[in-house]
């Protein structure tokens, strides 16, 4: 007994549905691979100041508040920081500042307890004092690890990690909501 031979048409129309499972397949991780050694990354992932690599670290420092007292960092709390130290005079562009930073704070809602601002040096006496505003004496180690500080454009604000170490910077005129978005990333994560 003969077994009937294959139909050709559906031989090659077997042969072209694995070619194409295998493009598919193949060609997906392909693209995948090319996307990610190109850079590219999903909106979603891509956070909105500057990473720093590597991060500044101020584990060691004990900055000091503007009454005296020792400034901890006491990563068990989990408190992620904003930070800003504008130059002495600075005026009414701190006072915006101030303001942006206290709108951001307040839209942190149930969070707000796990973020504080750090204000080094005098705040103009017309900015906003929110509850979680920690005035901070200048002082020339901690200062040192806050990249390019000195920026002609005006004052740059950094995110400080609960361990000390100093991950975001954010160019003078940055847009606050950003500011937000980062953070409020950075609280789901702790």
């Amino acid at each position: 007994m003969n077994s009937p031979s294959p139909d050709p048409a559906q031989t090659r129309r077997g042969r072209w549905m694995l070619i194409a499972l295998f493009l598919l397949f193949f060609g997906s991780v392909f693209g995948a691979g090319v996307l990610r050694f190109a850079g590219w990354q999903p909106a979603g992932l891509r956070n909105h100041g500057e990473l720093l690599q590597p991060p500044g670290d101020a584990r060691a420092i004990v900055p000091r508040l503007a009454d005296g007292g020792e400034y901890r960092w006491n990563p068990g709390e989990r408190i992620w920081r904003i930070a800003l130290a504008p130059p002495a005079g600075c005026a009414a562009e701190c006072v915006k500042l101030a303001q942006d930073l206290d709108k951001v704070w307040r839209l942190f809602g149930h969070n707000a307890d796990d973020v504080e601002i750090l204000w080094i040096g005098t705040p103009p006496a017309d900015a906003p004092h929110p509850a979680s505003l920690r005035v901070l004496q200048a002082d020339a180690a901690l200062l040192a690890v806050l990249p390019r500080l000195d920026d002609p454009a005006g004052v740059p604000v950094y995110v400080i990690d609960p361990n000390g170490f100093v991950v975001l910077r954010y160019s003078p005129g940055f847009d606050p909501a950003g500011l937000r978005t980062d953070v409020s990333k950075l609280l789901k994560l702790m």
